[in-house]
C-alpha cells in the first residue's frame, strides 16, 4: 500500500462518484497513486439486482458491468488526480466523468456471486479533460477482464 494513502470507504467514494444504488460498482479503494493508478474492489454478491435475469440458473456478472466497475474506479482516479483548483471547480459545477470509448475489451473468465473483483486502472494519457486509461480486473489473482477506456470530465 502507498505510504501516504488512506483507503477510501464507500462514504468517501460517494462524495466523488455521482452513481448511487444499485449502480455503484466500487465498494472500496484499497490504494491509489495520484496521476498514476488506482486499485479498488467490488464485492460481488447474490443480492445484485442483475443476477435475477443474468442468468437465473447460472449467475454471471454482465461483462459491461465489469467494464463499468473499471470505469468508475478510473473516474475516482481522475477526480483525485486533479489539482486543488480543478477539483474545487469540478465539485462546484457538479462535473461528472463521462465514458467516451472502450477499446480492446477482453473477458477471460466469468465473475460470479461470492467473487471479490479487484480493479486496477492506470492513466495512460491525460489532455484537456480527456483521460485515457488501461483497466484490468482480477479475481483470486487471475485476470478476468481488461480494456482501454477514455473518459471526459464535463
Amino acid at each position: 500500500m502507498t505510504k501516504e494513502f488512506t483507503p477510501l470507504d464507500i462514504v468517501e467514494i460517494l462524495k466523488i462518484l455521482p452513481h448511487r444504488y444499485p449502480f455503484v460498482m466500487v465498494d472500496k479503494v484499497l490504494d491509489m497513486r495520484k496521476d498514476e493508478w488506482i486499485k479498488g474492489i467490488k464485492n460481488v454478491t447474490m443480492n445484485e439486482n442483475f443476477f435475477q435475469g443474468h442468468f437465473p440458473l447460472k449467475s454471471v456478472m454482465p461483462g459491461v458491468l465489469v467494464i463499468e466497475a473499471m470505469a468508475q474506479a478510473g473516474g475516482i482516479l481522475a477526480f483525485s488526480s486533479m489539482d486543488e483548483d480543478e477539483y474545487k471547480e469540478a465539485v462546484e459545477k457538479k462535473k461528472t466523468v463521462y465514458f467516451m470509448e472502450v477499446d480492446k475489451a477482453k473477458f477471460r473468465r466469468p465473475v460470479v456471486p461470492g467473487d471479490t473483483l479487484i480493479m486496477k486502472v492506470e492513466i495512460l494519457k491525460y489532455k484537456m479533460e480527456v483521460w485515457k486509461m488501461k483497466g484490468e480486473c482480477f479475481v483470486d489473482d487471475k485476470l478476468v477482464a481488461e480494456a482501454i477506456m477514455m473518459a471526459k470530465v464535463s
